[in-house]
Parts: structure tokens; sequence; C-alpha cells
């Protein structure tokens, strides 16, 4: 493994933010179309974090695909979501169907979506029908989704060779899955891993955990020194999951690139919860939902 392969650059993605300043004459589709998959029964909490995510941070349109069809119903709370069941009788057409239909910008797809026939159909729906879908620039590919294809070799076969630029967002469990190895063994060699990643899955690779760390083909590989204990908790990887699925559909008219805005949507989640931990007094009970608010502030301090 070469040394560059080895070292890792500090991230500094914050300024590209500025590009993300909005006309006095922007419209809703100006700033994107987030198409969200998952939620299977059990598990809606994890898709509407993401979904929610996307809406703050700035998303033109949120839609969500639910699995479970009894979660699949407007949120009295939050109208804004769009939401509808994910549940068709043709495992074989109709998840593409419903991508045609829905012409999204960015799919982000994983957070609760279980490991069912289903949850199958609509990530291979994703990976191998992505040409029917013309509007569709990125895909964001989180939690289930990557214990999926990391159990089916068909699925890493698709994923490999997916023309579209895919974020994947593993934590060290599911970078061991995808690698066969151990969570222990990524920790004890997060670049070696973080690369290995990269080369196998030939996409950008965000490796979670203190000192996150981003991965490309073609760019230098760069560590986040921002973060906190306080993101320990279940659904702050969806957050960020909905967050870089957001900035990445909002950068397509904005020349912000997909790489641009997984970076900058690491940073941001980093900075947002530190700035919490600041306001809380310490990590201790900081929630997603709160981690969501804040970043949309900090976003819109940033412009």
């Amino acid at each position: 493994m070469s040394q560059n392969n080895l070292t890792a650059e500090p991230l500094n993605a914050l300024p590209l933010a500025k590009q993300l300043q909005r006309r006095p004459d922007t419209n809703k589709a100006d700033s994107g179309k987030v198409l969200c998959i998952g939620g299977a029964i059990g598990m809606a909490g994890a898709l509407l974090l993401s979904a929610k995510s996307a809406l703050h941070s700035g998303a033109g349109y949120t839609m969500l695909c639910m699995l479970d069809s009894h979660s699949a119903h407007a949120l009295a709370e939050q109208p804004e979501l769009m939401i509808e069941s994910a549940q068709v009788s043709n495992l074989a057409d109709e998840p593409t169907a419903h991508l045609q239909r829905l012409q999204p910008n960015v799919i982000a797809i994983g957070p609760g979506l279980g490991s069912s026939l289903l949850a199958k159909a609509w990530l291979s729906a994703v990976l191998r029908d992505y040409a029917v879908v013309p509007s569709l620039g990125a895909i964001v590919i989180d939690a289930d989704a990557l214990n999926l294809i990391a159990a089916d070799d068909a699925l890493g076969a698709a994923l490999q060779s997916c023309a579209l630029p895919c974020i994947l967002t593993p934590h060290p469990g599911e970078a061991g899955r995808l690698l066969h190895s151990s969570s222990a063994e990524i920790q004890a060699d997060r670049i070696g891993s973080l690369r290995a990643l990269v080369a196998w899955s030939k996409h950008i690779v965000i490796l979670k955990g203190q000192h996150t760390l981003l991965g490309s083909p073609t760019e230098a590989t760069q560590i986040c020194n921002r973060g906190n204990p306080g993101l320990a908790i279940g659904g702050t990887g969806d957050v960020l999951t909905g967050l870089i699925a957001s900035l990445v559909a909002q950068g397509m008219d904005k020349k912000l690139t997909p790489w641009e805005g997984a970076c900058l949507g690491v940073e941001v989640h980093a900075l947002a919860a530190d700035r919490l931990l600041v306001q809380l007094g310490g990590p201790i009970g900081m929630t997603p939902s709160e981690l969501i608010l804040e970043i949309r502030q900090v976003l819109n301090d940033l412009l």
C-alpha cells in the first residue's frame, strides 16, 4: 500500500457551504429532490430521521418510500414529508416503476431497510435500474443496504458496476461485514480499511467513528477532527445519511460535486454535535432530533 494511502488530510469542507446560497428567485426544484427508502416494521424511526435531516438541511423535496405500510402515512407534525408505501406485488418490476415515477435527484437507501425480499428488491432496483431515472445524480447507501450488499455477491457486483456516484457510509461493524473482517480489525487499521473499501466498491466511502474518514477513487483521503461522544447514540448515522443526500441534491445545480457534498455533510454533522455539546454542558443525552435542528443552524450560519 502506498504511503499516500496510509495518511489522511484534515477535512476543511465548511467553506463549501457558501455554494448553497440561494438566489431571490430560487424555487423548490433548484434545491433538489431526495428519496429515502427504508423503514421496515419496527424501524420506521430510522428512515424518518434521515428524511427529517434532508428536509431541515435544505432539500427542496423530501420523499419517503416506507417498507412498513402501517407507518406510511402523513405525519401531523411534519406534513412536508411526502410518504408512501414501498409495498409492491411484483418485486421484479414495481420498485423500478416507482423510481421512474418519482424521478428523484438523490436516493438515500438503507436506514431501517431490513433484510426482507422486499428490501432486497428495492436495493436491486436502485443499483441496477438507475438508468431509467434520468434525474438521478447520486445514491447514498447506509445501514441495512450495506449489510445486504455484504451478504450478496450479485448486489456487490451491481454496486461495483454502478455508473452513478455512490456514497457508502458504514460504521466499523458494517465495514467489517463488507470486507469479511471484524469491527476490531477495521478499528485497528482504519485508513487501510477505508482504502480497501474504496478499492473494492469503486465509490466514495465514509468510515464513521471517532475521526471519521472519507475516501474516494480519485480524491485524497480526508479525516474529520471534529465530533464528540455525544454522537454515539442510535440515529445519528441516519441523520448523516439524510444530510449528505440533501447537500448532494442541492449541489447538483450549484457545482458542488458528490464528493464535496459528502465532505461538507460529515463536517457540518460533527460541528453541529460540537455546538450541542457546549449548549448541553456535556455529551450525555444528545439526541438525533436535536442534532437535526442544530445542523440547520450551522448551515445557515455558514452561508
